[in-house]
């Protein structure tokens, strides 16, 4: 094997908003992914790059990044599979201020999240029967659908729209608010409507579909959107918004 075969190529963005690309040749190996190349370089090239992450089995999302041009997790991105020519640029996640090379400010995603009111708000107290919700009802399959969302901002950073409108919402808080709308238990839901129906609120999604073309969960933030925004139109016919 010569010398272009067993190398990689690779331009990882350094400094902040302002910064530029780095050029890098890391060994190329076999089952390899972008997470290792980025960690091999922290460890033998650049000791100060910053970026994240914690699990390195797709459970966290902290590793989330700009891979050739799309939002992934490099946990669980093989290079074989997204490599270009032996070439890989990565780059922070779009749509967020960068602190410094790959690391992110995530505060702004979680602001909206907490815009969207995506937090439980019980009825019940400890001293009340548990509430059972039923698995095969509706709303129960309609929560189902996009529970599983664990905050990596890849559909955020995926999403046109929040390029074009910065204080929209973005999918994940208006997915979370979603799933909650559906939750009987929930006493939030007028609130919640009346917080999504806004300027930067659910019907600023133009359904392009960014964010299910990239979540690495495979949700449907459109479809949970899209939910939103019938229940909006039904509240405001009976004057309830």
């Amino acid at each position: 094997m010569n010398r272009a075969d067993d190398t990689l190529a690779v331009e990882i963005w350094k400094g902040g908003t302002d910064g530029r690309l780095a050029a890098f040749e890391v060994p190329l190996r076999a089952n390899q992914t972008v997470l290792d190349v980025v960690t091999w370089v922290q460890r033998h090239r650049d000791p100060a790059l910053a970026y994240r992450f914690a699990c390195r089995v797709g459970m966290c999302g902290s590793c989330a990044m700009t891979v050739n041009g799309k939002p992934r997790w490099t946990c669980r991105t093989h290079v074989a599979k997204v490599a270009v020519e032996r070439h890989l640029t990565i780059e922070p996640l779009r749509n967020l201020p960068v602190i410094k090379d790959l690391a992110c400010d995530m505060t702004v995603f979680f602001e909206k999240w907490q815009a969207a009111r995506g937090r439980f708000e019980g009825r019940t107290t400890r001293h009340d029967e548990v509430v059972q919700l039923a698995p095969d009802t509706p709303a129960r399959v309609a929560i189902d659908a996009g529970i599983e969302c664990i905050n990596c901002a890849v559909c955020y950073a995926a999403c046109d729209v929040v390029a074009w409108k910065p204080d929209y919402l973005g999918p994940a808080a208006l997915n979370r608010a979603w799933t909650l709308q559906n939750d009987t238990r929930d006493a939030g839901q007028e609130a919640r409507l009346a917080a999504v129906a806004g300027d930067a609120g659910c019907h600023n999604c133009h359904s392009l579909q960014g964010c299910v073309a990239h979540c690495p969960k495979a949700l449907n933030p459109t479809a949970a959107i899209a939910g939103l925004k019938r229940a909006v139109f039904r509240a405001a016919l009976s004057g309830d918004l």
